[in-house]
């Protein structure tokens, strides 16, 4: 049935109803209309709209459902669908609707595997840079100053020395960035280690206490989603070091029911009423690409935590 069918049916039977109890109700109209007579009809013509305002109700509940899911849908949160019910206008709306969302869904996720992909090959060509380029360059000034200090009277040879000292150190910053642009441990030794070498850094650098355990024999994901739970591991490191407050951050990765769960956890301020930010959103983009569950919300000391569930190959789609 079509919209415009439905209203007029929810309104022809409220004013038959009214017609009928007009017909068969002892009631007359004199002129001039008196009190009794007023406050009948009064009251008829209240109970008439009240009836027309709940079948009206009623028979546009799915137009408010849609009206609902389209202010609140989020590409980044996929698989909320309407309910459909009937052959109707109203249901072809709907069935319609639900199925923009799956190609609006299909082409965010391929938007963002293209845009994955031409991220991850610039920082892999940036972090070259860095360690071919920048990081040779550095290491030659490093051993032009140590010869220099060497051969320079001994009143220069300690400004010489703290210009070497702080060439090494910017040595390191440089190959600690190109390790972060690129970590070059997740291709050699693994995800485990991977995740080890980099709740270390974080620690050295940040002065935050972070605690990572990681199962042994945690089986292997594929290179992507491997490199997906390391950026999202990255991020929330990143997050909790700028903006929790937070002194300790449990870092964990285990097996569990037929998938890989990474969760990053610290004992900050949490998010409150504080809008998702780039950050967070880039974590929704990133297990998308790989059909994982991410899971962002209160953790159990006070502060933040991210749950990433990533299904085994052949296990399906994980839920958040």
């Amino acid at each position: 049935m079509s919209l415009f069918w439905r209203i007029f049916g929810l309104n022809a039977v409220v004013l038959g109803a009214a017609t009928a109890l007009l017909l068969w109700a002892p009631v007359t109209v004199s002129v001039p209309v008196g009190l009794t007579e007023a406050v009948v009809l009064v009251g008829g013509l209240v109970v008439m709209l009240v009836a027309n305002a709940a079948l009206l109700r009623i028979g546009l509940a799915p137009l408010d459902r849609l009206t609902q899911r389209m202010v609140t849908v989020d590409l980044l949160r996929p698989g909320h669908r309407l309910p459909v019910n009937g052959r109707g206008s109203v249901a072809v709306l709907l069935r319609t609707f639900n199925e923009m969302l799956d190609r609006l869904e299909s082409e965010r996720a391929a938007s963002t595997a293209r845009a994955l992909s031409a991220q991850e090959s610039e920082r892999r060509r940036i972090a070259r840079e860095l360690h071919d380029e920048v990081g040779q360059s550095m290491t030659a000034v490093l051993l032009e100053l140590k010869r220099a200090a060497d051969r320079a009277p001994e009143h220069l040879r300690g400004e010489l020395r703290h210009a070497q000292e702080t060439t090494r150190l910017s040595l390191d910053e440089v190959r600690r960035i190109a390790r972060r642009l690129r970590p070059g441990v997740l291709d050699d030794l693994g995800l485990t280690s991977a995740l080890t070498a980099l709740a270390t850094d974080y620690a050295t650098h940040t002065g935050l206490t972070v605690r990572c355990r990681c199962d042994s024999g945690v089986p292997e994901l594929g290179a992507a989603a491997e490199l997906v739970v390391y950026r999202v591991a990255q991020e929330a490191l990143t997050n909790t070091a700028r903006h929790a407050d937070a002194r300790t951050v449990e870092l964990t990765l285990r097996q569990k029911s037929g998938a890989v769960v990474l969760e990053v956890r610290d004992d900050g301020r949490g998010m409150g009423r504080a809008r998702e930010g780039a950050g967070l959103r880039g974590m929704r983009e990133r297990a998308l690409f790989i059909e994982a569950g991410l899971d962002i919300g209160p953790a159990p000391t006070g502060g933040l935590a991210v749950r990433l569930t990533v299904p085994l190959p052949g296990e399906g789609k994980g839920a958040a």
